[in-house]
């Protein structure tokens, strides 16, 4: 459940006191106020990456971080993400919560080796917990080409000691963010950047402290004919979708957010499909060993006898992110393609 907690109202930059004055806030300065209000509450937090302090980052989540909290606080490091990702497991174990930030996740790879074999063994190994979040932005749909529009998640999903992270909207990035940094497991921090400022996705916050605990799913959309097991920027293409199919065919579609990739909600997933039949699983990431496969092998182990048709999939292609418009259009998961998928399996 989400853990609400009053707080005292804190002076900081002029873009984070929207929830203090009851404005609607982006998903981009959602995660802003969790981590200026996590920095606030615990001097142990602090945050390194390339270009966050004096530059406030390449998408602005950390502008003015540096004024009000200092350079020992907010650290702007070489283009070396091995080198500080391994910085701030060293600082971990010395009691410290360093927040990590990949300007984009698609250059976590120099760090894949100290993520993998070092902090996500630390606890595991007897080297003690290692309270570390690597955050950064992913996805595609703007144009970044291959190299700045890819989704991430399932090169860690195999890691055992990880945690890995994927919200939707700004409540939930708020809370998850600020549970990710309180909690003693390195935790990899996924934002869509499709999301950050996407007008529809504004919302009041509340103004207390709160928390959204990892690993539990929530049920976006109620339904009774089909569920959508998805997350992140699917989550409002199976919305959308599930509008039309409404309207259109009088289907009823139910849609899980799993929020957290891992662990995984398996209670949330088995207990939609046992109650619908039947189950399509969106995800923005490409087709090959994407997360869809591993929530197919789950439902069949566990609610196998629930199932009225086949368990289907709607990916990304396997292939690099194109740069072009209507080439990365096209590879890409879209609202008309979970429609068709949905209508299939309806029809069982």
């Amino acid at each position: 459940m989400t853990v609400h907690t009053q707080i005292e109202p804190v002076a900081g930059p002029e873009h984070l006191l929207k929830t203090q004055r009851g404005e609607p806030v982006t998903m981009l300065e959602a995660i802003s106020e969790a981590l200026f209000e996590e920095m606030v509450r615990d001097e142990s937090v602090f945050l390194l990456g390339e270009d966050i302090g004096v530059y406030g980052g390449a998408f602005k989540v950390t502008r003015g971080f540096l004024e009000h909290f200092g350079e020992r606080r907010v650290i702007d490091t070489p283009i070396a993400e091995g080198g500080f990702t391994g910085a701030a497991a060293g600082a971990a174990h010395m009691g410290l919560r360093p927040v990590v930030e990949i300007q984009f996740m698609d250059f976590i790879s120099p760090a894949y080796d100290v993520i993998t074999n070092y902090i996500a063994t630390s606890l595991y190994r007897g080297a003690g917990p290692m309270p570390l979040v690597i955050r950064g932005p992913v996805g595609g749909g703007n144009r970044g080409g291959p190299f700045h529009s890819q989704n991430v998640e399932m090169a860690f999903f195999h890691t055992p000691g990880l945690k890995i992270v994927y919200p939707s909207n700004a409540y939930d990035a708020k809370g998850l963010l600020k549970a990710a940094i309180r909690d003693d497991n390195p935790v990899l921090f996924e934002e869509h950047k499709g999301l950050y400022r996407a007008p529809a996705l504004r919302e009041v916050l509340p103004d207390d402290d709160y928390t959204v605990p990892l690993g539990v799913a929530k049920t976006v959309r109620d339904g009774s004919d089909l569920t959508i097991v998805t997350y992140g920027a699917m989550v409002h293409k199976s919305l959308s979708a599930a509008e039309t199919l409404d309207v259109e065919d009088g289907l009823s579609v139910e849609i899980v957010d799993l929020r957290t990739l891992l662990p995984m909600d398996d209670d949330a997933i088995v207990e939609s499909v046992k109650k619908t039949g039947k189950l399509l699983i969106v995800h923005e990431d490409t087709r090959t060993g994407g997360i869809a496969g591993e929530i197919a092998i789950r439902v069949s182990e566990k609610a196998f006898e629930w199932l009225d048709g086949p368990i289907l999939r709607v990916t990304a292609i396997d292939a690099p992110v194109p740069y072009s418009g209507s080439l990365e259009d096209y590879f890409l998961p879209q609202a008309d393609d979970v429609i068709t998928a949905a209508r299939y399996l309806a029809a069982y």
